[in-house]
């Protein structure tokens, strides 16, 4: 799981130590996520199954893709399809990841980058595997997290951000135990290169065998902390998690998480993916790849989608590894 690290945690900065009187967030539920497929037959774990919309406002969906190492002819992405209403994140852990949309915008990402689409008032696009993976086969692991829009800019144009993961701040803990990327929105004063509509914070954090995490959170964001691999606890009352679980926290100003001390030798760091944002409070009509405040607004999306008035699909191909991620 390579995504972004540093030869030496200790040279970055690190996060402040917490005064005794800090309230810790008290964990809400932890979900186990279901598998199923997406696209053209790729796994997925449905992290947010069985969790109320009202604890995930302003997200919507969460899939972890694989970890999948691919044989060669295996690899697979989607078709062309709709979205509009939302945005989708899509952070590529190991692998490769090409796009491309019908407003032109495009790129690959691969260890660590992350693709930004704002669908606003809807477009086409694809993602697949570039050709050479097709053939070679390998390993694939990423995240796709959408993210509502509020009503002002459900209709906004479209807009495609290319994240190179070199981007991303990066932090450790006091000790030096963890490492921080953050992507989007802030953690103890570091920002993330992702620009969001609504206040929101994303970060992937690496915790070491027995290392702890005490991160200050926003007390007007949500907190969603999911495992992508490793074992340990969430909360003042050390909740056990591990892979393909998802934690939900309550009010308070920090996180508390620790990795256990003996990892399996295949993940051998606890590895999270951390979620809050600032609640849109707005009723929300989800249908597919529409995500409206309406009946009338899905009705009116399926509509346009149909009569072509999202987009085309472009006659030039998928762009390859160029590195600069917005050409068609």
């Amino acid at each position: 799981m390579p995504a972004i690290t540093v030869d030496d945690v200790l040279v970055l900065p690190r996060l402040p130590k917490l005064g005794e009187a800090t309230e810790y967030r008290a964990v809400r539920r932890v979900t186990t996520a279901p598998s199923g497929y997406e696209g053209e037959g790729f796994p997925v774990r449905r992290a947010f199954a069985g969790v109320p919309m009202t604890e995930l406002d302003p997200f919507i969906h969460l899939d972890q893709m694989g970890e999948v190492d691919y044989a060669p002819g295996e690899p697979k992405g989607t078709s062309w399809h709709p979205h509009r209403g939302f945005e989708t994140v899509t952070y590529m852990i190991d692998g490769i990841m090409d796009h491309q949309d019908s407003t032109g915008g495009g790129g690959t990402i691969t260890d660590g980058d992350t693709q930004w689409m704002t669908a606003g008032s809807g477009l086409l696009h694809i993602e697949a595997p570039p050709e050479h993976l097709v053939m070679s086969g390998g390993l694939f692991h990423g995240l796709q997290l959408w993210v509502n829009l509020p009503r002002v800019a459900k209709m906004s144009a479209p807009r495609y951000q290319d994240i190179r993961g070199r981007e991303s701040a990066l932090l450790t803990t006091p000790d030096g135990g963890g490492l921080i990327r953050v992507i989007a929105g802030e953690v103890a004063g570091h920002q993330g290169p992702g620009s969001t509509h609504t206040p929101i914070t994303i970060a992937h954090v690496t915790l070491q065998p027995g290392a702890e995490l005490s991160l200050p959170w926003r007390s007007d964001f949500n907190a969603l902390v999911y495992v992508l691999a490793g074992r340990g606890t969430v909360g003042t009352d050390r909740r056990p998690i591990q892979l393909g679980q998802l934690a939900v926290h309550g009010p308070g100003e920090a996180l508390r998480i620790t990795a256990d001390r003996t990892q399996d030798s295949n993940a051998p760091a606890l590895e999270l993916y951390l979620m809050g944002g600032q609640p849109i409070r707005e009723p929300v009509a989800h249908y597919g790849p529409f995500v409206m405040n309406t009946r009338a607004e899905l009705i009116q999306a399926v509509e346009d989608f149909q009569a072509g008035r999202l987009g085309v699909i472009p006659t030039g191909r998928v762009p390859h590894s160029d590195g600069q991620g917005d050409r068609p």
